[in-house]
């Protein structure tokens, strides 16, 4: 019986696009909590206020459901077709993570999962909770004890089947399903993730400031960034994929088959110039069904003239040019900086002016404290 109920599970999980399905005990004692704890207390999740409001709720599956007795731990395939790293060899064009050059895996999951969890409770009788990455549960420590994969030395999940691209679904249910075996960790002695990090986010393995990541501060931080991160970004506008990309792993891994987590042709590759250009509705029609549009417009044209300002590419001048009259703030400080990496000439006449004319402090000290590193070198031929 209980042999049929984990097989009737997996089967109905294959059916609706599943790539992987296991099971771990809701109730095993785990140190995770204490991570998450100590991670927070040193700071080290920056402006991620919500982390420090739901620790205690984070700490273990039961404090947050009491009832709960097993996790039904479910992956989806979203795995790029080439190297995406090499994208950013063309410094016109946006690099966006390959997880949002599809459709948002939250929608394109979560009614997969509810339907899922519908059939569990019909067979079982028990209440069931469905989560996907937007509540208070930790699901990477539930994948490596359910055995879908470990958790790396760049704190993300990885297999021996998928590399590092799946993403992850969880059904808590008040049944007892017998778990499956956990995976070890199979890192060894590599680092290749920790090396490819362009800021130096990894304190050490297993370990992750959150504060010098990419992902973080394109994503969650909502202000001017720090100069040595803007350097550091290159042409990244929306996540990083350099700790993930890099994994000897992945030469397991395989392309998604699932046409909406593909990439669209429109993210593939973007041309900055066409990004500096967007309005909010334009915004909003690229981004459509995208995980990036819910970091907005302004914070993602930050991201943007960063970008431009890294990319030594002068016919983006006067596209940074027209965003130093945008409504946003946030968006014209950028822009300031990006114009003194771009053409330091003609940041100095424009400076002459915008002293005079710009009423937001933070854009003024763009003004006067251009990047210290000067302009990039040129774009190679």
């Amino acid at each position: 019986m209980v042999a049929d109920l984990r097989q009737s599970i997996r089967d109905a999980a294959r059916i609706l696009g599943f790539d992987a399905c296991r099971f771990a005990s809701a109730r095993d004692p785990w140190p995770e909590g204490e991570r998450l704890a100590a991670f927070v207390a040193a700071g080290r999740h920056g402006d991620m206020g919500w982390m420090e409001t739901t620790l205690a709720r984070r700490s273990h599956p039961t404090v947050m459901w009491p009832e709960a007795r097993t996790a039904v731990v479910l992956g989806l395939n979203y795995g790029p077709d080439a190297d995406p790293l090499a994208d950013m060899a063309d410094r016109s064009a946006g690099y966006l993570s390959v997880y949002a050059r599809g459709d948002d895996y939250h929608e394109v999951i979560k009614g997969r999962l509810k339907t899922l969890a519908g059939q569990i409770a019909a067979r079982t009788g028990s209440e069931v909770k469905v989560f996907v990455d937007t509540a208070p549960l930790m699901e990477k420590p539930l994948a490596q004890r359910a055995g879908l994969g470990w958790q790396g030395k760049h704190t993300n999940l990885l297999s021996r089947d998928h590399g590092n691209w799946l993403f992850l679904g969880v059904i808590l249910t008040a049944a007892e399903i017998a778990p499956d075996d956990p995976e070890p960790e199979h890192c060894g002695s590599c680092t290749a993730c920790l090396d490819a990090c362009p800021t130096a986010a990894f304190p050490a393995p297993f370990q992750l400031d959150a504060r010098r990541c990419l992902s973080y501060l394109t994503i969650e931080f909502a202000g001017p960034w720090p100069v040595e991160f803007r350097v550091a970004t290159g042409t990244r506008i929306y996540g990083c994929d350099d700790c993930l990309a890099v994994c000897p792993w992945n030469k397991f891994a395989r392309a998604a088959s699932e046409m909406r987590l593909r990439p669209r042709p429109a993210l593939q590759a973007p041309r900055l110039a066409d990004l500096l250009a967007l309005d909010d509705p334009a915004f909003r029609a690229l981004f459509a069904r995208s995980p990036v549009k819910r970091i907005g417009r302004n914070r993602f044209l930050r991201n943007v003239l960063y970008a431009a300002g890294n990319s030594g590419d002068p016919s983006l001048t006067g596209p940074v040019i027209d965003r130093l009259d945008d409504a946003s703030a946030l968006v014209r400080g950028a822009a300031a900086w990006a114009l003194s990496r771009l053409d330091h000439e003609v940041f100095t006449v424009q400076r002459g002016t915008r002293l005079e004319i710009e009423p937001d402090p933070e854009v003024l000290a763009e003004w006067a404290s251009p990047s210290p590193s000067g302009r990039p070198a040129a774009r190679p031929a």
